[in-house]
């Protein structure tokens, strides 16, 4: 089966794509801006709040590695889906956790998987997370794309995003890549 993509809105998007960068079956990361009302946005306009735009990562993954419902799980581990627009101090309508699909399938996975954690009682807290099918994608400006590998010692990326990755590394070391 060929590539497939799906969109994810995890707060900041630095974070998400660290993450997503060291999974197995992911073969593209790309920090970019989804859902809102404003054509190729820039990342000041997506600072203000008012265009709707999420900040999200496009990941394309190969479906015989990693399938959207391992995907999702790892998502929900590494973000806090019950805040609504708000991850850690980063707070605004663009830091919305969200999942934004192109593939019927996948809005089946998440809506299942949402009900499951739902039931469960997973995080003590109602989730947040809007499911909505993918209207509008632009890419973020090239200085956010690999962000947290280009500066790693900056200071959000040493006490944000790296906690993240970390996490994600202890977690799910049977999903990370041989080289991360």
């Amino acid at each position: 089966m060929s590539e497939q993509t799906i969109t994810l809105g995890g707060g900041c998007f630095w974070c998400t794509e660290a993450v997503f960068d060291r999974v197995r079956g992911i073969t593209d990361v790309e920090s970019g801006y989804a859902n809102g009302d404003l054509p190729a946005p820039t990342y000041e306009q997506i600072c203000t709040g008012t265009t709707g735009h999420a900040e999200v990562v496009k990941l394309t993954f190969a479906p015989a590695v990693i399938g959207v419902r391992e995907i999702l799980e790892i998502f929900f581990a590494t973000h806090d889906p019950t805040t609504l627009n708000r991850q850690g101090n980063d707070v605004g309508t663009q830091y919305r956790s969200g999942i934004y699909y192109s593939d019927p399938a996948h809005r089946q996975v998440a809506e299942e998987l949402l009900r499951q954690i739902g039931q469960d009682q997973l995080f003590g807290a109602p989730v947040v997370t809007e499911l909505e099918p993918l209207r509008s994608y632009w890419p973020a400006e090239a200085y956010h794309q690999d962000y947290f590998a280009n500066h790693p010692n900056q200071g959000y990326c040493a006490f944000v995003v790296g906690p993240k990755v970390e996490k994600f590394r202890k977690t799910f070391a049977h999903h990370l890549k041989p080289d991360a």
